[in-house]
């Protein structure tokens, strides 16, 4: 059975969802947790995949409401005041959010719903939701993480080097969470997320 935090702020009662099941992905930045996500979901369409809100700028390609919901800083401080996100967290300065109620409806239809979110985010799911599957994406090296994040050619060198700090800290959290999948081989690595989805 399935335990999550009120739908209303405030409320006294909890509320459980006994058919579906969450998932959260998530590792360092530049691990590969997108491309995995995009891969499992062409495979498994059945896959209910929950679009996060951000406040950061389209990166080229990205679709507004299929890849994030882009937003202003001030309009995600006005949701994050009214309760709307299941877990909400800044990362490189900007916001990032699931929204709560698209999440909790598939969850109760009896979908299985998966999250690809920050650390910060995964951990908040964790308390609210503790029957949530958790999967932590691991690179083969730091060295390997760091060419990845430098071939994007997204990024200044400030911002590279806040990310790699901040990488060093996230894949020492690898043990909280149920399973971790290094993504050396997209293959293997998508085969060890299917595995522990469908098992």
């Amino acid at each position: 059975m399935m335990q999550v935090l009120p739908i209303q702020s405030g409320a006294s009662t909890k509320e459980y969802l006994p058919h579906g099941r969450l998932i959260v992905l998530t590792g360092p930045s530049g691990v590969g947790k997108g491309t995995l996500m995009r891969s499992l979901l062409e495979r498994h369409p059945e896959l209910y995949y929950s679009v996060s809100v951000t406040t950061r700028s389209p990166r080229p390609g990205e679709i507004n409401g299929k890849n994030y919901y882009f937003i202003s800083r001030s309009k995600f401080e006005q949701l994050v005041a009214q309760g709307e996100f299941l877990e909400w967290a800044e990362f490189a300065g900007n916001y990032y959010g699931t929204p709560r109620e698209a999440v909790l409806n598939q969850v109760k239809s009896g979908k299985l719903v998966v999250l690809e979110i920050e650390l910060d985010g995964a951990r908040q799911i964790r308390c609210s939701f503790p029957s949530a599957q958790s999967i932590f994406i691991l690179p083969p090296s730091f060295e390997e993480l760091e060419r990845r994040i430098r071939g994007r050619a997204q990024d200044s060198e400030e911002a590279i080097a806040k990310r790699l700090q901040r990488a060093q800290a996230e894949i020492q959290a690898a043990n909280e969470f149920d399973l971790q999948i290094v993504n050396d081989d997209l293959e293997i690595a998508l085969s060890a997320i299917e595995a522990a989805l469908f098992k």
